[in-house]
């Protein structure tokens, strides 16, 4: 399933949770865990107030969850390695 959320991410854009729950019927509950395994093993990385002047004079503020209530990751080099379809990363870590 880490694998699954994996390729759904590596394909790019933003998704909310609610999206990423339906595409994997799954609970939210399940997906919290999943983001938080991912990101202690270093295949996420949280983005949300990274941003030094809370994205004043961003041209990508409007479109932007950073500085927001939400929570934003982005993938690694290791988590984009892990998405590829013939990785078994994810896999042996489950």
């Amino acid at each position: 399933m880490l694998q699954r959320l994996l390729s759904l991410l590596v394909r790019g854009g933003t998704h909310t949770q609610g999206e990423l729950v339906r595409e994997l019927g799954i609970s939210e509950e399940l997906l919290e865990q999943m983001l938080e395994d991912l990101t202690r093993a270093g295949y996420l990385a949280p983005l949300g107030g990274n941003c030094p002047n809370q994205c004043s004079g961003c041209p990508l503020a409007d479109t932007c969850f950073v500085g927001s209530s939400g929570r934003i990751w982005t993938l690694t080099g290791k988590g984009v390695r892990a998405a590829k379809p013939n990785s078994q990363d994810v896999s042996k870590s489950q």
